[in-house]
């Protein structure tokens, strides 16, 4: 079978360290062509935009894009007009007016649209949903705390509007939440945290419920030093579940749980890619995005000190 030619939208960090590695050794996608404007990737064709990329590989099935969201709607219209498979990075558009029209243009015109939560395909997360579903959820806390010099260094796009600020990590704990519960969540409250020279928050308390009235609480902080924190934690009936390091590990109770499926999550994300352009089918969630707009919505803004990087 033919492997799927990939060509690749937008070099930085996230494409380096997790897409070219993953495509670069997989058995069902090619990676053909990049397009980035300041940088290039050795063995492809280099382009300096996606225009260009398609115009100069038309035979490229499909796109993964990992610019920052700003750029997203945009480059996504595109591709699927010329009817190439995409493969949305999170976040997935800066509004979820965008993401819809997406999903709308997808459907209309056929190609596959893939708009991922790459933490869902952590190792914990599908045995962490598994063990949910035979129990009654009592209460949630999420803790999300890191350095975003060390995970952002040099990154503007993320302090501009649409850039999220600390949502940009925070949202994966919320695409975990989404995948796990069998309940839908909803904000209640959030407190929004912005340095004065920034225009995205870089801490936020959220205040979220399900719809039969379980409160779980979120904690998102992009000036944590030391040891970095990603856990989610879920108190039920029958014991106490905890997602860790991102949702690559998950314990009952204090004892450590075997994930069983121990491929990383990109590769179990391009697989489920792979898949979905096999079946030309398309998959679209934006709840978590749409808890992040309604934190906007809800929440009290305070302003603290300037952020210098």
């Amino acid at each position: 079978m033919r492997r799927l030619r990939v060509g690749l939208l937008g070099v930085g960090k996230i494409a380096r360290d997790q897409h070219i590695p993953v495509l670069q050794a997989s058995e069902r996608f090619e990676l053909v062509a990049c397009a980035s404007r300041n940088a290039q990737v050795d063995g492809v064709a280099n382009f300096a935009d996606l225009p260009t990329m398609l115009s100069g590989r038309p035979d490229i099935d499909c796109i993964a894009i990992c610019t920052p969201p700003q750029a997203h709607f945009s480059a996504a219209a595109l591709a699927l007009e010329a009817g190439k498979h995409v493969l949305l990075e999170k976040p997935p558009a800066t509004t979820t007016r965008e993401i819809a029209l997406l999903a709308a243009q997808a459907a209309r015109l056929g190609p596959t649209l893939f708009q991922t939560w790459h933490s869902r395909f952590a190792a914990g997360v599908a045995p962490a949903r598994d063990w949910l579903r035979k129990r009654t959820l009592k209460r949630g806390r999420i803790v999300w705390k890191e350095d975003v010099r060390v995970w952002h260094p040099g990154q503007q796009w993320i302090w501009e509007a649409g850039g999220y600020g600390v949502f940009d990590p925070g949202i994966n704990a919320l695409s975990m939440l989404t995948e796990i519960l069998s309940a839908e969540v909803l904000v209640t409250s959030a407190h929004l945290k912005f340095p004065a020279n920034k225009q995205a928050p870089i801490a936020v308390d959220l205040k979220m419920r399900t719809e039969d009235g379980v409160a779980i609480d979120a904690e998102f902080d992009f000036r944590h030093t030391g040891v970095q924190t990603w856990d989610i934690d879920l108190e039920t009936d029958q014991g106490t579940l905890k997602l860790s390091m991102g949702g690559s590990q998950f314990s009952i109770d204090g004892a450590k749980q075997e994930p069983g499926d121990l491929r990383g999550e990109y590769a179990r994300l391009y697989a489920r890619f792979a898949d979905l352009c096999a079946g030309g089918a398309s998959e679209v969630d934006w709840r978590p995005m749409q808890l992040v707009a309604d934190a906007f919505l809800v929440g009290g803004r305070e302003n603290v000190e300037p952020f210098i990087d």
